[in-house]
């Protein structure tokens, strides 16, 4: 079996996720405020048969930053506020505090729950209930059973919660309160057994879970056994059940794993030997079959890309490029068997390690580790280019940035 349920690990924490450094220095972002601001005083309505210009979309939109708070010149806790649709300014509000490295977020399906990982030695999983007229309300923390939990998603239907330890090569799933959104007591913990660790690691390291678009497996990114695994989710007990896994060239390092719209195809950046790599989807089986490593256009070395964006139309992708402090833009070609590779833009910050679209996609926001910065980007629609927005919004050690 390359799977096998245990117990949280023990030993030190050697950290090997920070081993690349943080900014030190900078200020936390924001103080107490609200969400969206202050409600609007109460006014009468439009005569009839005219617009109302207050009946119009709000401009501001939220905006949530994860950071590591036990690093140098971190956060205190989960950053949030807003960023204005039009201009793509950032706009600080307030923190969550009592959130230990919170190092990935994602939102419920619903939007009325924010999730966060705790990156630490025991590991855990917090749920903060959102409010349009205020901060988001801590809803507790759950253990991940592991070390060092990295990334974490919500099943499409808002009923599980999937976690990635990184240090213990292992995955979790916690049942989500429908009414509350509270995390329940995890209900199953998978450690990646095998394939044996690649060149140069220690043992697996789990890196991203996420479900496929079928909606019926659940695909786990392991960087330490340079492997792909696929599951199949029990939705009624919370449980995995490993189905086939996708072996990488040994020294890959798999990162992180997005698919194409079309759900055929998915696009997978390789951070240690600096590649891209198109992978097809069978979406009866779960199976995953890698193709040819490609270059990711920032040269020879490693640049230790991070991860993939593809657009809602699946005409281009995007990738972050730590190293080379650059976003590489690719053309999807054949249906979404392929991806050529246009052009590489400077990200205007050092060390780019998580990029997020915002929900119209006109915005692609890029938290820049080093350089303790948020860069904000046009897309153009028709070309997939990318134009920088204003200068980059100052955040202590921004690992994540999620934009609603």
């Amino acid at each position: 079996m390359s799977a096998a349920r245990t117990g949280p690990p023990t030993g030190p924490w050697i950290g090997r996720r920070r081993f690349l450094g943080v900014a030190a220095g900078l200020a936390a972002a924001g103080g107490a405020g609200q969400l969206t601001g202050d409600p609007a005083p109460a006014r009468r309505p439009a005569p009839a048969g005219r617009p109302d210009p207050e009946h119009r979309p709000p401009r501001d939109r939220p905006l949530f930053l994860g950071t590591y708070t036990s690093a140098p010149g971190g956060g205190t806790g989960v950053g949030f506020g807003t960023y204005d649709t039009t201009t793509g300014r950032i706009t600080a509000t307030g923190t969550v505090t009592g959130v230990a490295d919170p190092s990935y977020l994602a939102v419920a399906p619903s939007g009325r729950t924010l999730y966060a990982v705790d990156e630490q030695q025991q590991g855990g999983v917090t749920a903060m209930a959102l409010s349009p007229d205020g901060p988001p309300r801590p809803l507790g923390t759950r253990s991940t059973g592991g070390a060092g939990p990295c990334h974490l998603s919500v099943h499409p239907r808002g009923r599980w919660l999937l976690s990635a330890n990184y240090l213990s090569g292992s995955v979790a799933v916690h049942p989500v309160d429908r009414a509350t959104g509270a995390l329940g007591e995890r209900t199953d913990l998978v450690t990646h057994s095998h394939p044996p660790p690649g060149p140069g690691q220690d043992g697996p390291h789990a890196h991203q879970i996420l479900t496929a678009p079928d909606g019926r497996h659940v695909l786990a990114v392991d960087l330490g056994n340079d492997t792909v695994y696929t599951y199949r989710l029990d939705e009624s007990a919370g449980t995995l059940t490993e189905v086939s896994y996708a072996a990488l060239r040994p020294g890959a390092g798999p990162r992180h794993l997005t698919f194409h719209p079309s759900g055929a195809f998915a696009y997978l950046a390789n951070e240690v030997d600096n590649t891209v790599v198109v992978c097809r989807y069978d979406r009866h089986s779960g199976r995953l079959t890698p193709g040819a490593p490609q270059s990711t256009g920032t040269g020879p070395g490693t640049s230790y890309p991070a991860q993939f964006l593809v657009t809602r139309d699946g005409r281009f992708a995007y990738l972050a490029n730590r190293g080379h402090n650059s976003l590489t833009r690719y053309a999807v070609e054949a249906s979404g068997a392929r991806l050529r590779l246009l052009d590489t833009v400077p990200v205007g910050g050092d060390f780019p390690r998580h990029i997020a679209f915002s929900p119209d996609q006109r915005r692609l926001f890029a938290a820049n580790q080093k350089s303790g910065s948020v860069t904000v980007f046009t897309v153009d629609a028709r070309t997939g280019a990318l134009r920088r927005t204003g200068e980059p919004f100052a955040a202590p050690v921004p690992v994540c940035v999620l934009p609603l």
